[in-house]
């Protein structure tokens, strides 16, 4: 037998086209699954508690997705550390898009915000599309002496520190509109933290804190009810609904314009075509008219944008939020 010869022996040209056919059956498994995507439930993991905006919004496109789809999208709240807990769960989960993230642009803030976080925003997620956006609205318990933006400021200067504010969590855009409200008018106020809007509006109901800036989907019901008293919404442009309510720079502190938005993300490394179909769909929902005057009574406008105008997006708000949390001093440990 020649030594140089390469002819494989019978036995072994088997094993060969086994290994072949294998590896060519893996392949199709692989790609129909993917076709046929969603072909179990899905886990969407929103990092706050329930009642808040990003529940709120998870949960009506959760539904909509499950009926479309003909697979349940399961909401899986998973509070703790200004979301980090809940954001690195998905982070840390097999990129197969069976576990997406709800989140806002604290999801962006991170980095400029925190010492240490445990994932990269950018690129340890894809993004699938930008949900929506809102502005937040400057409320405060129905009983507090100050009736107006202008008004507050000059209380908050003849009390320094002894006026408190509620937020959502350290971090959340809750807490850095704040800041950058203290930062600009020059005032100070003291933070008192929640885990999620709905405790920490709940207490400001009660009189337990007597300021709040929140989204105008948790806030508006209450206005309206009469258990919190709007001030100025905090966008450069008045709320189609609200419209009655001045911006903040209308109302006292000229030049202040902040705003959130809300997101959907998968783990990196999700499969391509899995993320452009879940976009589409998402897409689809949010244009629906139903789903749209939905969002638009309480405060939110919906958006859904493609995986790559999101990711252009991401990256230019995280040059923006790294500038308000420089400019307020706001850091966390």
């Amino acid at each position: 037998m020649n030594p140089l010869s390469t002819k494989v022996p019978s036995s072994g040209r088997i094993v060969l086209f086994a290994a072949a056919v294998f590896a060519f059956g893996l392949s199709c498994l692989t790609a129909y699954s993917q076709s046929v995507y969603p072909n179990k439930s899905v886990r969407v993991v929103v990092p706050y508690p329930p009642g808040g905006p990003n529940d709120i919004i998870a949960r009506l496109v959760a539904q909509k997705l499950t009926e479309r789809l003909k697979q349940t999208f399961v909401i899986d709240n998973r509070p703790g550390a200004t979301g980090l807990t809940g954001t690195d769960n998905v982070a840390k989960s097999p990129a197969d898009g069976y576990t997406l993230l709800v989140s806002a642009s604290v999801h962006v803030i991170y980095p400029a915000l925190f010492k240490k976080v445990p994932f990269d925003p950018l690129t340890d997620f894809v993004g699938v599309t930008q949900l929506a956006r809102t502005p937040l609205v400057l409320s405060v318990y129905p009983g507090f002496e100050p009736k107006s933006v202008r008004e507050l400021i000059a209380e908050a200067k003849a009390k320094p520190g002894m006026l408190q504010y509620a937020s959502s969590g350290n971090g959340s855009a809750t807490h850095l509109s704040a800041e950058a409200f203290k930062s600009q008018a020059k005032i100070d106020l003291t933070h008192v933290p929640y885990k999620g809007s709905s405790p920490a509006i709940a207490d400001v109901m009660a009189g337990h804190v007597p300021i709040i800036f929140d989204s105008l989907g948790s806030t508006l019901p209450f206005v309206k009810s009469g258990k919190l008293r709007a001030l100025a919404v905090t966008s450069s442009t008045r709320s189609p609904a609200a419209p009655d309510l001045p911006t903040i720079d209308e109302a006292g502190l000229p030049g202040y314009d902040i705003s959130t938005w809300f997101g959907l993300w998968a783990p990196a490394g999700t499969p391509k075509d899995v993320v452009e179909k879940i976009a589409a769909e998402v897409r689809q929902i949010l244009r629906t008219p139903e789903v749209a005057q939905d969002l638009n009574t309480r405060g939110i406008e919906p958006v859904g944008s493609t995986p790559a105008e999101f990711a252009v997006y991401q990256v230019s708000e995280t040059a923006k939020w790294a500038r308000v949390v420089k400019n307020s001093g706001a850091t966390m440990d």
